[in-house]
């Protein structure tokens, strides 16, 4: 049985730092992690993922301020978010594949995750 459960969303003005935590209940030495979110009136976009390996991957909106990562049990899933804007704005999700491993061009794909949390709302005030 895999569960999520997030944690450190929060508001923050524009040009502040988050740090969301995820714990990862798994028994796979093979492991794609990440972080999804939802923008108001959008569909569940892909953030940053990581992979037992440390492979990471990181969405264009958000490379160069946020950082994904996991401690050597893979059982801790960070996002670290930096210089956040007001159009970060939305519910962020940790998710895992369950096991094994995700195509590199899948990694930042919804459909390629079966276990989701229940997710922590992270607000960017202006």
């Amino acid at each position: 049985q895999v569960q999520l459960m997030e944690s450190g969303g929060g508001s923050v003005q524009a040009g502040g730092s988050l740090t969301l935590s995820c714990i990862v209940s798994h028994k796979y030495e093979t492991i794609t992690m990440g972080w999804f979110r939802q923008l108001p009136g959008k569909e569940r976009e892909g953030v940053a993922i990581i992979d037992h390996l440390g492979i990471v991957d990181y969405a264009d909106s958000v490379k160069g301020r946020f950082t994904i990562s996991a401690d050597n049990t893979r059982n801790t899933l960070r996002l670290q978010m930096n210089t956040l804007k007001p159009e970060d704005t939305g519910m962020y999700y940790c998710a895992t594949n369950g096991g094994g491993i995700v195509r590199r061009e899948a990694r930042l794909l919804r459909f390629a995750y079966n276990f989701w949390g229940q997710g922590t709302q992270v607000t960017v005030s202006s």
